[in-house]
C-alpha cells in the first residue's frame, strides 16, 4: 500500500507528517513510503535522512497525490496554488486520507471528499481512550502549544516572571491566569510555575481542581451544586445561564489582576466560548496580555484577531494561530508518532482493511465510500443545506 506525506504549502505550517523513525515503522508494516521532496524541511529533515530511513522521495507533487493509496498530513487539504489545482482533486477515488480536520467547519471540503469517495479520517476526532492515548494528537500538540504560550507571553509582558531579591528593591512575581486546564492548560501553569509565576487556574470542570493543584497554582472554582461544564471523554461542554453568569464575575475579579492570561477553552466542533468579552478587557492593567489559545476557533476573548497581535487600551492581544507549528522539531516528532501508532493499529498488516466495528476507526472517520459517517459533520452539512 503506498503511502503519501506531501510538502505542507499551508502558510507558517513547518510541521511534518513522518519523520525517519516513523517512515521506518511504517515500512516494517509493509507500506510504500513516498516523502515529497522537501516535506521534512521546516522541521529539519532532510531527503536523505528520509531515504536512509527507507522511503521514496517523489520530486513530481501531482504524481505523489495521483499514486497514493493513504495520504498523511497535518493540515487539511488545500490549492496548490503553484500548480492550479485543489489537493482532493488531484487524489485518484476512494483514497484514504488523515490529518487535523474540523469536519464540522470545513463542509465544503468534506463535499469534495464525498464525491471523489475519499475515506477520511481526523486526529480532531480520534476518541479520549486508554487504548487510543498514543495516537491522540489533539493533546501532544496542546501541550507544545500551553508550554510555548507561556514563553510568548512572558516575551510580551514588561514585567519578570518571578519574584526578585535586589539590591534595588524586591520585584513581586508576574501574577498569571490560565482559562482552561486540560492538557495546555496544565502545561501552562506547569511552565509559568517554573518561571517563578504566581499562577492560577480556572476551568468549569470540578474535577481538575486536584491536577490545578498539584502543579503548585491556585484553583478558582465556581461553586454550583450540579455537573455543568463536564462533557463527555474529559472534555469541557457548554454550560447554563446561571453559571455563566457566576463565572463571569469570578473571572472580571481575577483578571484585572492578572498581567498575563493564557486561554485555552474549547468545545471539539464549536465555536470557542467567548470567556473575556470586550468591558473586562477594558477592565485589565495597562501592560497585561491575553494569549488567546481558542484564536483557531474564534477565541475565548471577543476582541481577538486569528494570526494577528493586537493592542486594546493598553493591552496585548495575541491571536497566534498554530503555535505548536512554531516548535516543529518536535512537534513533528509527536504528531509522527500519533500518526504512526494510528495507522499501525488500523492497518497492522499494511492494507487498509477496515474494521467499521472499532470504535478508534469509526471514530476517527468522518466520511467514507461517498457517506458522511460522522453524526456532527452530518448535522453541520444539513444546517448549510448541504445534506
Amino acid at each position: 500500500m503506498i503511502v503519501a506525506i506531501p510538502r505542507e504549502i499551508s502558510p507558517g505550517e513547518n510541521r511534518v507528517a513522518v519523520v525517519p523513525s516513523t517512515v521506518k515503522e511504517l515500512v516494517k508494516k509493509g507500506f510504500t513510503v513516498q516523502v515529497e521532496s522537501n516535506a521534512g524541511a521546516g522541521s529539519f529533515i532532510s531527503d536523505a535522512d528520509y531515504q536512509n530511513a527507507g522511503a521514496v522521495i517523489v520530486n513530481d507533487t501531482e504524481k505523489l497525490f495521483t499514486d497514493a493509496e493513504m495520504v498523511l498530513k497535518v493540515n487539511s487539504p488545500v490549492l496548490n496554488e503553484k500548480l492550479g489545482k485543489h489537493e482532493v482533486d488531484m487524489l485518484k477515488d476512494g483514497t484514504a486520507y488523515v490529518s487535523f480536520f474540523q469536519p464540522t467547519k470545513e463542509t465544503d471540503l468534506v463535499q469534495k471528499f464525498l464525491t471523489k469517495k475519499i475515506t477520511g479520517f481526523s486526529m480532531h476526532l480520534i476518541p479520549r481512550t486508554t487504548l487510543a492515548q498514543k495516537m491522540d494528537a489533539l493533546s501532544s500538540q496542546s501541550n507544545i502549544a500551553g508550554y510555548k504560550s507561556v514563553l510568548l507571553g512572558a516575551s510580551h509582558i514588561g514585567v519578570y516572571m518571578p519574584l526578585l531579591m535586589t539590591a534595588a528593591g524586591t520585584i513581586p512575581p508576574a501574577k498569571v491566569l490560565v482559562l482552561g486546564a486540560g492538557v495546555a492548560g496544565l502545561q501552562a501553569i506547569a511552565t509559568a510555575k517554573r518561571l517563578g509565576a504566581q499562577v492560577e487556574a480556572f476551568d468549569v470542570r470540578p474535577v481538575v481542581k486536584e491536577q490545578v493543584e498539584s502543579l503548585g497554582a491556585k484553583f478558582v472554582e465556581v461553586e454550583s451544586d450540579s455537573s455543568d461544564g463536564v462533557g463527555e471523554g474529559g472534555y469541557a461542554k457548554e454550560t447554563s445561564d446561571e453559571y455563566k453568569k457566576k463565572q463571569t464575575a469570578l473571572i472580571k475579579a481575577h483578571i484585572a489582576k492578572s498581567d498575563l492570561v493564557i486561554t485555552t477553552a474549547l468545545i471539539p466542533g464549536r465555536p470557542a466560548p467567548i470567556l473575556i468579552p470586550d468591558d473586562m478587557v477594558d477592565g485589565m492593567k495597562p501592560g497585561s496580555v491575553i494569549m488567546d489559545l481558542a484564536a483557531e476557533n474564534g477565541g475565548n476573548c471577543s476582541l481577538t484577531k486569528p494570526d494577528e497581535v493586537i493592542h486594546h487600551n493598553g493591552v496585548v492581544i495575541d491571536g497566534t494561530v498554530n503555535i505548536a507549528g512554531s516548535m516543529p522539531v518536535h512537534a513533528s516528532q509527536l504528531y509522527a508518532k500519533n500518526i504512526s501508532a494510528f495507522i499501525t493499529y488500523m492497518c497492522p498488516e499494511g492494507l487498509l482493511n477496515l474494521d467499521m466495528e472499532d470504535e478508534i476507526v469509526s471514530g476517527a472517520m468522518f466520511t467514507h465510500d461517498g457517506n458522511v459517517t460522522h453524526e456532527l459533520t452530518k448535522q453541520a452539512l444539513s444546517s448549510k443545506g448541504d445534506a
